[in-house]
């Protein structure tokens, strides 16, 4: 499994992907990549250009078959999970849940002396 991922997968989330899709391998990007993944500038006008080293990386690292992890930017993702069902390997959108809890502060009010 390649994992185009922010972060390092806790023990609980490797188990998971062993148990449910037999992984056996992960693979996290190098370094300079990895950077570019867990960066993206919201405001960037050529994604794709952005996205560019990231694809060849796959090109040259992906079989058929193989999953990919894919969390990040949401268009950046989306991007990438195309990318990946076009050279025939099953992308994986991880996602997380949110759990909060809300607790009403008490109002002050400004009173001039």
């Amino acid at each position: 499994m390649i994992l185009l991922f922010s972060h390092k997968l806790c023990e609980e989330q490797i188990k998971y992907a062993k148990d449910e899709y037999n992984i056996n391998k992960f693979v996290y990007l190098p370094k300079d990549l990895q950077y570019i993944w867990s960066n993206i500038d919201p405001d960037i006008e050529n994604l794709h250009r952005v996205l560019e080293p990231i694809k060849e990386f796959l090109k040259t690292n992906i079989s058929p078959s193989d999953f990919v992890l894919i969390q990040g930017d949401f268009g950046a993702s989306f991007m990438m999970v195309n990318f990946v069902k076009d050279l025939i390997a099953i992308p994986v959108y991880a996602t997380t849940k949110r759990i909060a809890k809300e607790f009403p502060l008490p109002i002050f009010r400004y009173h001039p002396s």
